[in-house]
């Protein structure tokens, strides 16, 4: 387990996105769920949208997002699974800089906990692309509850000893100036 050290904590700029065919912003729970927590932890939602299960769509906004000065973290529920549509790992792994294989692996200890064996059928994944983070997660709430207090919080918290990744990313203008 992490701990806290007296280092100031850094806001982020974080886009929250969920891939789907179904959901809207009325049904979008998981969606949802990830917006609330990063501004309760202290972050700036610097954008919230959904996407349909298109290579090419999810790809188009990915890459806005990592190419902006404004977003160094994003979000992404949905996609990761093994139905026809699901397309998210093939969509954004072209995109990565360098792949963070510890994710996927330890959502998947910390979901077996959870779903047991059905855990396999995650795809969850983690990369970095122009100093952007970017965590993949399926779909369900359930799932964007266990990475998100799982893992990704405290490695978005600048105070989490012995390492974060706050130093790995970009700053975003507003970032700079607080030191």
């Amino acid at each position: 387990m992490a701990h806290l050290s007296q280092a100031d904590f850094v806001p982020l700029n974080i886009a929250v996105l969920t891939v789907s065919d179904t959901r809207t912003e009325a049904n979008d729970t998981s969606g949802q769920y990830l917006a609330e927590q990063v501004k309760a932890e202290g972050h700036l939602l610097a954008d919230k949208q959904i996407v349909k299960d298109d290579v090419y769509q999810l790809r188009a906004i990915v890459s806005r997002w990592i190419a902006s000065s404004e977003v160094q973290v994003i979000l992404i529920t949905g996609g990761t699974g093994f139905t026809g549509r699901d397309s998210t790992p093939e969509a954004l792994k072209p995109l990565f800089d360098k792949q963070v294989e510890g994710f996927g692996e330890l959502f998947r200890q910390l979901s077996y906990g959870e779903i047991g064996t059905s855990t396999i059928q995650s795809r969850a994944l983690a990369g970095f692309a122009n100093g952007t983070v970017i965590f993949c997660m399926p779909g369900s709430t359930g799932a964007c509850k266990t990475g998100w207090n799982g893992i990704i919080k405290e490695q978005l918290d600048a105070r989490c000893k012995p390492c974060n990744f706050v130093a790995h990313l970009k700053m975003a203008p507003a970032c700079e100036s607080r030191g």
